[in-house]
């Protein structure tokens, strides 16, 4: 049984509810009769004019029964939710009216319904840029007091490969923080092994990548991964965590035994922590061509409640392995 199928047979356990508030788009719209087909939630909702999504499903011949089609500008909550969005925004300088205007985003609108319960996690970003679904989540789902920033990782599922846990490994920041410092890097390494422990079911093995191996280059860039790792171990001593490790140093075993004489990590990590956001969107992109993997994610760290942006390029297919994994985290917490 491969990993996305045992995610969902946890997901069907849990019984959660899901949005999906972009629903102009036809691929959610197929998503969406997939997920109800194969029972992964008790409850999903498109948000949007009822006429519409069913016209724009019947012509594609997507069956959405089982689905409600809330149409969400005439409900009642919309008046709700801009009375709250503005509480929560005003000391920004955010007026009454542009609190409506806001929240009468689908986008904004969805996030609202996880924040008051009415459903259990949101996936979206096939139509919104990530920086609209990240300023969505921030404002309104809010961020963990745990953490320094939000971040997002990467499940990566690589066919025929014998790293990490049979080709799953963990890929982060590959989407949030462009530039992250000692101490946000040191959180999204104990996020990201926080994520990869619900979603593996396996004990996170966390790599801080850089281009050195211990001690073998010095450079301000590779300072910078060192006292991330520190300061991970201090605040997470339950994880393992080591680095700072090259990329061969971290996944391969007779490399890492020739560089490494002891590390909890090395040679078997499946957790991968980039230093900047430049390395890992570039590493998990080629990944994801080159070995032909499936990349899943970005999925949103450092929030109160676990939500997943969306690549704008993604299938039908996407959207539904993307959403398991994403009532996962929302369940199993």
């Amino acid at each position: 049984m491969d990993l996305i199928t045992k995610i969902k047979e946890k997901v069907r356990a849990l019984q959660l509810s899901l949005v999906l508030p972009e629903a102009g788009d036809i691929r959610v719209l197929q998503a969406a009769e997939i997920i109800i087909k194969e029972r992964l939630v008790t409850k999903l909702f498109l948000l949007g004019a009822p006429d519409i999504i069913a016209g724009k499903a019947k012509e594609a011949g997507i069956d959405l029964a089982g689905c409600e089609l809330h149409d969400y500008l005439k409900s009642p909550d919309l008046s709700t939710f801009a009375e709250d969005y503005y509480n929560l925004r005003k000391e920004k300088g955010i007026t009454e009216k542009e609190a409506r205007e806001i929240v009468a985003d689908p986008l904004y609108y969805g996030m609202f319904m996880v924040r008051e319960g009415r459903a259990g996690t949101a996936v979206c970003g096939s139509l919104a840029t990530t920086a609209d679904v990240l300023r969505a989540c921030i404002h309104i789902i809010g961020q963990d007091s745990t953490s320094r920033s939000i971040s997002s990782s990467f499940l990566m599922i690589i066919p025929n490969c014998r790293y990490g846990e049979e080709g799953a490994l963990f890929f982060a920041d590959a989407g949030a923080v462009p530039d992250p410092s000692a101490e946000q890097l040191a959180d999204i390494a104990i996020n990201t092994g926080k994520t990869a422990k619900v979603v593996l079911a396996t004990e996170p093995k966390i790599a801080m990548l850089s281009f050195s191996t211990k001690g073998s280059a010095k450079h301000r860039l590779i300072s910078k991964v060192v006292k991330a790792t520190e300061l991970a171990r201090q605040k997470a001593p339950d994880l393992l965590i080591d680095g700072e490790l090259q990329g061969d140093s971290a996944l391969v075993p007779e490399i890492a035994s020739r560089k490494l004489s002891q590390s909890p990590v090395a040679g078997q990590a499946n957790v991968l922590i980039f230093p900047d956001l430049n390395s890992g969107n570039i590493c998990y992109k080629l990944v994801e061509r080159l070995a032909n993997a499936r990349a899943y994610g970005p999925l949103i760290q450092g929030t109160n409640i676990p939500i997943s942006d969306l690549s704008r390029g993604c299938t039908a297919e996407d959207i539904v392995n993307i959403s398991a994994v994403t009532l996962l985290r929302a369940g199993v917490r």
